[in-house]
């Protein structure tokens, strides 16, 4: 559980092109078991600088997971199991705007979710819960990665959508279009409903966005294609794992809970009377809801 006094335990998730944490000490890895079926790979965990931290590669080992075969679910809540309070996605993503070009990262501040092919809460049938999505990411995380991100002199912006379409495959020209006349800055395939995930679990979570290429309505440049895409992603996980290093001091001895409430965000989000709730249900949700639960 997440709660006044709980250490912090950073959980990275690596996305395509990020498979390993540099750095890592005491390092162990274990295939942890959810209700909600099997992670995408064994939790690595370890110690940087001191402080605890636990890796999953979002796809797998080798990139063996699709955006839409991941098992979201699996993952947030063998991350909660493993004792994450804190989880920082990076994510590989398209730009939709002429500023931001491959190499740059983007501190995600809101999500556009166009996927339909997922799971995409905790809860349902037996114990319905409603969590406030207004701001999908945590403010604190973001300037605490803002800070590391200026300290390395790192091609960061702060704020900006993103923009999650369901996949494998790249937009047309004309959902580009569309997704730039919504003011979106990046596009990608997988942060959504990670992050919905995580707030239903109580942990708080930014996006690293990293951008590779333009979508495909920058008519100066090439069509994507994962060649391309591959030959920036080898330089965007080299900064990756530095903006890992550097946030990593900011981030730890966090002695109290998430003061913009994150660890205690079903506080007001159950709905389902207690007697009326399955305990079959509330079995799943040992570690997601166990605080409230």
């Amino acid at each position: 559980m997440t709660q006044a006094g709980c250490p912090t335990v950073i959980g990275v998730i690596g996305g395509s092109g990020l498979y390993d944490i540099a750095g890592l000490e005491d390092v162990r890895r274990e295939a942890v078991a959810t209700p909600f079926g099997t992670p995408s790979a064994d939790l690595v965990f370890g110690t940087l600088d001191g402080q605890k931290m636990v890796f999953l590669p979002r796809h797998g080992q080798g990139h063996v997971q699709s955006p839409t075969s991941l098992n979201y679910r699996a993952n947030i809540d063998a991350l909660k199991r493993a004792g994450v309070t804190e989880i920082i996605s990076l994510s590989a993503v398209g730009s939709l705007r002429e500023e931001l070009a491959p190499g740059d990262f983007v501190i995600v501040d809101q999500f556009i979710d166009r996927s339909f092919a997922r799971e995409k809460s905790f809860f349902g049938e037996g114990c319905v819960a409603h969590v406030s999505m207004a701001d999908p990411v945590c403010g604190r995380l973001g300037d605490a990665l803002e800070g590391a991100a200026a300290a390395l002199d790192a091609p960061a912006v702060r704020g900006g959508t993103y923009l999650v379409m369901e996949g494998p495959q790249f937009s047309t020209r004309a959902e580009s279009a569309l997704y730039r006349s919504w003011n979106c800055a990046v596009i990608g395939m997988t942060n959504m409903p990670e992050a919905k995930l995580a707030r239903e679990a109580e942990m708080c979570y930014a996006t690293v966005a990293m951008v590779t290429d333009y979508d495909c309505w920058h008519d100066g440049h090439d069509d994507v294609s994962v060649d391309a895409i591959i030959a920036v992603l080898v330089a965007n996980a080299e900064k990756a794992r530095d903006l890992v290093r550097a946030v990593t001091p900011i981030l730890a001895g966090r002695g109290q809970a998430c003061h913009q409430g994150c660890h205690t965000a079903l506080d007001t989000a159950l709905i389902t009377a207690p007697e009326a709730r399955d305990p079959a249900m509330l079995a799943r949700l040992d570690a997601v809801a166990g605080r409230v639960l």
